[in-house]
């Protein structure tokens, strides 16, 4: 693929100055157009050969466009804070939202270039994949991803040198680019392997000469043209209204409910064995979370149920035998105009918490294959390819030292009635019952049918789901404590 940009291309001043008038207003008028509908947003990522002038192209998109409405970021060597997160975490929380344009230099491919210079084979292979499959799933959730890789040749890298010479304030970068132009030759067939593993439909690579500055910058304007226009083109609908997806899509699975039927919902403590068990899972949680081995981990509680199941009491009991200053309570709800900017994955990832942290998600990212799914909020294509895009950010979190528990809490049709009757009878309960849940009650065949496909395909060996018969809550709130300090008992030893 690099022999591509390897022929000489030449732009001459005069043929420059006629098209860059023309390329600035068209490509203000198509970022206007984009800010204005944002249905998507654009990310440009820059790669390549070290001088051959990715900042320098940045700098001139920022200078031709209006530089308000795009963040460009160079990401060096992980920070402090960004090592006591899962390495994911620095590229989300920097993704741009919808109507907004994105540029990143030295992204998550600067990484797998590290792992394959170290010799890591099995490692830098298995991040290719992850990296596919990371820029399929935004390309998903409206992300127009445009990849240039900026290449020189070799006659071309040595000028650029000898140029950089003759500038002596540039000396200290001079010496690190001298480097890695002659690591890049070294190792030019393991780059050429990543554009062609990596280059997919969802995120195809374009490799641009760049020895001539004016050429580079013309042919990146007119690719970064092109980008923002199809980001602007309405998303085509799928076929049918959600209520006939909705019954497509239950008519195409088998009945998944079969890990909640074996649910015991018949388990209860006394109020003796509750007062007995409670401090004392309380106070084995307690001393996990202050050894000093908890703090190379964090800890992520995820608590889904059934309507008036107890999650909020459940949350309770793990909060109080934690210091209120080591963990995060993070309640989840439809997502705000914010949040419906990113893709959807985003709002979870900005509360991963770094190594010594807590997060509680009372609701959490599993509403797309429940709530989303059952009352036809996304697409049947959107709720089937979460599956596998929660699997692997849960897959991110343990790689990233995340100890995950997800609790499902389960209660019979008949206690859930009578807990809504209660909060209805009881004043300082009325806020806990919406005419939602006796609407979801109505539901509640479609919902058990999701929850247990949902459990069947997203529990892993690394974030394993925890069924709990809540019809006791006293038996569920110890059940919770006990699952938590048995998983840190694993992890921490």
């Amino acid at each position: 693929m690099l022999e591509t940009a390897e022929q000489g291309h030449r732009l001459s001043k005069s043929a420059y100055a006629h098209a860059l008038p023309k390329l600035r207003e068209t490509l203000l008028n198509a970022q206007f157009a984009l800010a204005q509908q944002a249905r998507g947003a654009v990310l440009i990522l820059f790669s390549g050969i070290e001088g051959g002038g990715r900042s320098e192209t940045a700098n001139t998109l920022n200078a031709w466009m209006d530089p308000r409405h795009i963040r460009t970021i160079a990401f060096p060597r992980p920070t402090c804070e960004a090592r006591m997160h899962p390495p994911a975490w620095r590229y989300w929380r920097a993704l741009p939202p919808r109507g907004t344009i994105g540029i990143f230099t030295n992204a998550w491919y600067d990484n797998a270039f590290r792992l394959q210079a170290r010799g890591h084979a099995s490692r830098f292979e298995q991040t290719l994949v992850d990296i596919r499959d990371h820029e399929t799933m935004l390309a998903c959730d409206s992300v127009l991803l445009l990849k240039v890789w900026i290449h020189l040749s070799e006659k071309a890298a040595e000028e650029r040198i000898a140029a950089l010479r003759d500038e002596r304030w540039r000396l200290d970068p001079l010496d690190k680019t001298e480097k890695h132009i002659a690591a890049y030759f070294q190792r030019r067939t393991v780059w050429e392997d990543v554009l062609r593993e990596t280059s997919t439909v969802a995120a195809p690579w374009y490799v641009v000469d760049g020895a001539d500055p004016q050429y580079r910058e013309l042919t990146i304007g007119k690719l970064v043209l092109a980008a923002l226009q199809r980001a602007a083109l309405p998303a085509s609908k799928p076929a049918g209204s959600a209520r006939a997806r909705k019954r497509m899509a239950a008519s195409e699975i088998d009945d998944r409910t079969g890990a909640l039927r074996s649910i015991d919902l018949a388990h209860t403590l006394s109020p003796g064995e509750y007062d007995e068990a409670l401090p004392m899972w309380q106070h084995r949680l307690a001393r996990h979370t202050r050894r000093k081995r908890f703090g190379k981990h964090s800890l992520i509680l995820v608590f889904e149920g059934a309507d008036a199941a107890g999650k909020g009491g459940a949350i309770r009991r793990v909060t109080g035998a934690l210091d209120a200053r080591q963990y995060v309570n993070v309640p989840i709800a439809a997502p705000d105009d914010e949040e419906r900017r990113y893709p959807w994955l985003w709002r979870f990832w900005r509360h991963v918490p770094p190594q010594g942290g807590i997060t509680i998600f009372d609701r959490s990212w599993y509403g797309r294959v429940l709530v989303e799914r059952v009352e036809g909020f996304c697409s049947v294509a959107d709720w089937q390819r979460a599956y596998a895009e929660i699997n692997r950010f849960e897959e991110q979190l343990y790689e990233g030292s995340a100890i995950v528990c997800k609790f499902w809490l389960q209660v019979s049709k008949a206690e859930q009635l009578a807990r809504f009757h209660a909060r209805e009878q009881t004043p300082f309960k009325h806020f806990k019952i919406t005419p939602d849940d006796w609407r979801n009650r109505k539901r509640w065949d479609d919902y058990q049918q999701a929850v247990g496909e949902m459990v069947e395909r997203t529990s892993t060996s690394r974030a394993p789901w925890t069924v709990i018969g809540a019809d006791d809550k006293r038996y569920a709130r110890v059940e919770v404590l006990k699952t938590i300090v048995e998983r840190l008992d694993q992890a921490l030893g």
